[in-house]
Parts: structure tokens; C-alpha cells; sequence
């Protein structure tokens, strides 16, 4: 007989989600009392973050368009500087992780509000997680201080997202989920949440980049976001974290493709030690094997395999892999060095796992 015992604290978010729900954002403003709203957005986004400024109007503060992958510690500060010469008492954050990352780091000191607007697929939104690189390595901690006050997924904005990259994005979601179904903390109510979100992105990302302006596509897509985004704000995340963590403060790899490529050979690692997850992967999937499930997907939506199409040499994985068992995270199976470095080796070739 099944006989729960598990602890559950979902996080004080609110969510406004449907085709359109940019146009509430003044209303959404109004509920937190901010009256000079700082757009926060990468140097690509600056015409949305333009035109969220003319949506709302009088309480406009500016734009600080220099978000920038892994948030590097001079960026935060900066950023923080400006939103306080400028007045603004919010933020809203428009983008992906590295904007609403960046929006978490000025919230960690100064505690301003955001609001985060996502275009793709990150789920950092969702999550107390922030993350700041300085000297080349990248910290991370959890604060709920940094919990965006609202989030506004609007599946229209996603649709100037070209294909490689919703892709990325979307098997980077797809992470969060599986780590969380084989978690230290993980319950029945973020495993089924979990699961869910394995299975909408496994079906709509496909359908993506078939028709890239499918919204019903996108809007699944973004619902299997936000499940993962909640589940990863509420679950431990475990070796394939700390591999993308360790790999993107070290070697300012991109996000999502280091993500992407990861994902199936960090799955393979913890297989053994967590038979469970995998079945409730492999089922989410529509497959017999987590792993090879997962790598298939990948090589099917055309997102990158192997490290090495990166830019990473074979002669980094071994200091890598040192400084990955530094601080370790969680994780359902035993953690060696000559084990990280065999994975590292697999997804630097970019072969498909073996059983």
C-alpha cells in the first residue's frame, strides 16, 4: 500500500499565464505598488525591452540591456547601480535565464521586486536559484529574496525564438525535470509534476521545429517550462547541474546547448542508482531507455551532441571533472573522478550512451 511521507513547500509565485498576458503587466505592476519599472534584457532583445517600456508608460525607468550569460559579478553590480540612480523600485526582467539571472543578482542585495517575462524556456522564474560568476568560477545559491513576485508567460513573445535555440532551451527544461524526479528532496507532488513537463516538451518541441509558428506548439512548450521551473525550485538538483555549472563558469560554454548535450550522459551515470526516475523518464519519453531516450530526442530536434562542437578540447575534461567533485551536489549515485571524466568523455564525443 502506497504510504507518503514527504515535506512540500511550494513557493509564493504568482503566475500569469495565456496568449496576450503581456498586455496585464501595467495591472501586474499596480498589485506590487512599483511605480519606476527598470527592463532588464540582453543587447539582442532591446526592441521588446523598448516595447515593454512603451506599455507601461509613465512608470518606464529605462533599460539596462546587458544581460549576459552566467552573470558575471561586475554585470550584477553595474546593474544595480543604474537601478538605483534611475529611481526604480521593480524590475522586470524580459528574456531568458541569463536576463532573469541577472534580475535575481540585483534582488539579492538590494531586494528589489521583478517580474520576469520569459521568452524561452529556462524556468529560472520559477526557481530561488541565482548564480554569479567571478574569477571564472560560478556560484550558486538558493534565496527566496530572489523569487521573482510575479511571472508572465505569454507564448506569443517566444515566437521570434529561432528553432536551435527553443530547441536548447527546451531539453534544458527537460533537465530540470529529470533531475528532479530522482532528487534528494524529491515527493509525489513534484514527480508528477515533473513527469508532466518530460512529457508536453517531449511532444510539442518535436512539432516546434516542424512549424516554428505553431503556438499551440510554443504554448505547450511553455507549459512544460513552467512545470520544470517549479519542480527545480522546489527539488535538489544533482551531477548534471553541477557538470553544466562547473562547465559554463570555467569555460563560458552556452547554457542550454551544454544543457542539451549533458543531460543524456548524466542520465546514464545515475541509471543504476535511481531505476524509478528512469522509468518515469522512459514513460514520459514514449521510450524503453531514459538515456538513449533522451540523446535521441536531442540528435532528433538537430541540437548539438558532443562537447567538442562547443569548443571544448579533450585536454580540459580532467580539470574539469576536478573542480565538478568540488562542493558536490546530491546525487543518487556514488560521485569519482574517473567516473565524471568517462561521462565527460562520452558527451565530448557526443555518442549515444551505453546501457
Amino acid at each position: 500500500m502506497f504510504q507518503p511521507q514527504f515535506v512540500y513547500a511550494p513557493l509564493p509565485a504568482r503566475v500569469v499565464f495565456g496568449q496576450g498576458a503581456l498586455a496585464g503587466l501595467p495591472a501586474e505592476l499596480d498589485r506590487l505598488g512599483a511605480q519606476r519599472a527598470l527592463v532588464l534584457c540582453t543587447p539582442e532583445q532591446r526592441p521588446l525591452a523598448q516595447r515593454i517600456g512603451d506599455l507601461l508608460g509613465e512608470r518606464f525607468a529605462g533599460v539596462f540591456a546587458e544581460a549576459v550569460m552566467h552573470v558575471p559579478i561586475e554585470t550584477a553590480r553595474t546593474a544595480r547601480a543604474v537601478a538605483a540612480n534611475l529611481g526604480a523600485d521593480c524590475a522586470v526582467a524580459v528574456g531568458g535565464g541569463s536576463t532573469i539571472g541577472l534580475g535575481k543578482a540585483i534582488a539579492l542585495e538590494s531586494r528589489l521586486p521583478i517580474v520576469a517575462v520569459p521568452t524561452t524556456y529556462a524556468g529560472s522564474e520559477m526557481t530561488p536559484i541565482y548564480g554569479i560568476t567571478e574569477n571564472g568560477e560560478k556560484r550558486t545559491g538558493r534565496a527566496v529574496e530572489v523569487l521573482p513576485r510575479t511571472v508572465i508567460y505569454d507564448p506569443e513573445l517566444s515566437l521570434t525564438l529561432p528553432v536551435e535555440l527553443s530547441t536548447v532551451s527546451g531539453l534544458n527544461a527537460i533537465a530540470h525535470c529529470v533531475e528532479a524526479l530522482y532528487a534528494s528532496n524529491a515527493n509525489p507532488v513534484t514527480s508528477l509534476m515533473a513527469q508532466e513537463g518530460i512529457r508536453a516538451l517531449a511532444q510539442a518541441l518535436p512539432r516546434l521545429a516542424a512549424q516554428p509558428h505553431d503556438l499551440a506548439a510554443r504554448s505547450a512548450c511553455l507549459y512544460g517550462a513552467w512545470l520544470a521551473g517549479s519542480v527545480l525550485g522546489s527539488c535538489e538538483v544533482a551531477l548534471h547541474h553541477k557538470l553544466c555549472h562547473t562547465l559554463g563558469g570555467m569555460l563560458n560554454l552556452p547554457h542550454a546547448q551544454t544543457h542539451a548535450i549533458i543531460l543524456p550522459h548524466a542520465t546514464q551515470y545515475n541509471a543504476a542508482a535511481a531505476p524509478d526516475a528512469m522509468a518515469r523518464i522512459a514513460a514520459a519519453l514514449g521510450t524503453d531507455h531514459a538515456a538513449r531516450g533522451l540523446y535521441r530526442l536531442t540528435r532528433q530536434l538537430g541540437a548539438p551532441v558532443a562537447l567538442s562542437e562547443l569548443g571544448v578540447r579533450r585536454e580540459d575534461l580532467p580539470s574539469v571533472a576536478e573542480r565538478a567533485l568540488r562542493a558536490p551536489y546530491p546525487n543518487p549515485a556514488p560521485l569519482t573522478h574517473e567516473g565524471i571524466l568517462r561521462l565527460l568523455e562520452h558527451a565530448f564525443d557526443g555518442f549515444e550512451p551505453l546501457p
